[in-house]
């Protein structure tokens, strides 16, 4: 494919996750807003939440198996015309159980469409482009995310409930239009593996590589480590250190603003595989220290450099998932270990809160932050040794896994060229390491 043509293509994939996240932002932020306007108990909003988290992880295999079998052209238009659909009937719901049920709904289509349309962009860009062009997409993506809230607060004041929803269904148009427009293609085909007739899963196949053993250990850890700050942020801001709502959502976007320059300046100089391994243990040291940051914090003031550095890092991890599973897995296999990567860190997220959640009825905001801080530099110390060793024993290819799997799939290919030797990854509706919206990784379920 020319470079023009991969351009178009990564500015579409681009343009569609920042469209779509914005209006899942958006759903998510008026429905809970609705909800509690109308008496719903917290226990109905966490099951809110969570039901846009509870069917991608689930659901995280077989989503994975499908987004390989078939083609990206026929999934895409498919599962986005229909998640429309859903969001126009979440748009005139009135009780709880009806959009609890509707938005996992949703969430089922979003666990097939994000490993889809991830494991796209490694093939419209070579190796060396793709960090870029992750950074590009993270770049929109963020701010989508940044713009969806707001844009739900304001709708939500003046129109109720209707009008957001029915934007979050036109949102779902752009995952069609992609589907359609992009010249990139993957065509799916048989997922049995052509030595042993086998079909091999998503776990099977990150078991192959060092490498991808070592970072999904890792994210997984580090997640749940600190993404149960999310939950005690808003008690340290307007309890502890008695700051305002106003404060409490500005620094929400500054670590916002923050992941996006952290993914950006990282997508201009990127390492080598194994230091991209490297980088991540560095990065979920700084989510441990950004935890004790912020449990010292004696004013707001205190909190903002402490945020600008987590959300650095944040960016950072981001976009080393994206690239470092761009490079290493094998083009047949993107959506099974898409998948798999994006439920390790759902279920991460969701675990985290849960544990937060529990913590806070027990001790106090900074007592979480400190403990938490500890428990990711902890992970760091048991898990530094062996995961460089495992860096370092990985080679720069998977050449076995590779040729066995590609064998399977003759039919995935780019349109209009031959296809990329460059492997998968991304960004997504529903992708990896997807959100930046608080302390700790953010979840990828919106």
């Amino acid at each position: 494919m020319s470079f023009a043509y991969a351009r178009r293509d990564v500015w579409i994939v681009a343009a569609c996750t920042g469209i779509s996240y914005a209006g899942d932002f958006l759903a998510e932020t008026a429905l809970t807003l609705t909800l509690q306007e109308r008496g719903a108990s917290g226990t109905e909003i966490a099951a809110l939440l969570l039901a846009l988290m509870v069917p991608m992880v689930v659901l995280a295999p077989v989503a994975g198996r499908i987004a390989d079998r078939y083609s990206s052209r026929v999934l895409l238009p498919l599962i986005g015309s229909a998640q429309a659909v859903v969001c126009v009937a979440l748009a005139y719901v009135t009780g709880p159980a009806a959009a609890i049920g509707l938005m996992a709904l949703l969430a089922t289509g979003l666990a097939v469409t994000g490993p889809t349309l991830s494991a796209l962009v490694p093939q419209m860009v070579d190796r060396e482009r793709l960090p870029r062009a992750q950074a590009t997409i993270q770049t929109v993506r963020g701010v989508g995310i940044l713009l969806g809230p707001a844009l739900a607060g304001l709708l939500v004041g003046r129109y109720g409930q209707a009008v957001p929803l029915l934007v979050d269904a036109a949102s779902f148009l752009a995952v069609v239009a992609a589907g359609l427009f992009l010249r990139t293609v993957r065509r799916g085909g048989s997922l049995r593996d052509a030595g042993t007739g086998r079909v091999r899963g998503g776990f099977d196949l990150v078991r192959s590589d060092p490498l991808l053993v070592a970072a999904l250990v890792l994210i997984s850890a580090g997640i749940a480590a600190v993404s149960c700050d999310n939950v005690g942020m808003v008690f340290l801001v307007r309890d502890t250190l008695h700051g305002s709502a106003t404060a409490y959502g500005l620094l929400g976007a500054l670590w916002s603003v923050a992941a996006i320059v952290g993914g950006w300046l990282l997508g201009r100089r990127t390492p080598g595989d194994r230091g991209l391994v490297t980088l991540l243990v560095a990065v979920v040291a700084v989510f441990g220290l950004t935890m004790l940051g912020l449990a010292a914090a004696r004013s707001v003031g205190w909190l903002v450099p402490t945020y600008v550095i987590g959300g650095l890092a944040n960016g950072g991890l981001n976009l080393v998932i994206g690239v470092l599973l761009g490079r290493r897995v094998p083009a047949g296999a993107r959506g099974r270990v898409g998948a798999i990567f994006g439920g390790v860190v759902n279920a991460g997220t969701i675990i985290g809160y849960a544990g937060g959640g529990l913590l806070l009825s027990v001790v106090g905001p900074r007592t979480l932050f400190a403990g938490s801080g500890l428990v990711a530099l902890g992970v760091v110390a048991a898990l530094c040794v062996p995961v460089l060793r495992m860096a370092r024993r990985a080679t720069t290819a998977d050449p076995v896994a590779a040729a066995t799997i590609t064998a399977a799939h003759p039919h995935t290919a780019a349109t209009g060229a031959a296809a990329h030797a460059a492997d998968p990854a991304g960004a997504d509706r529903a992708g990896i390491g997807s959100g930046v919206d608080g302390p700790g990784v953010a979840p990828a379920a919106s």
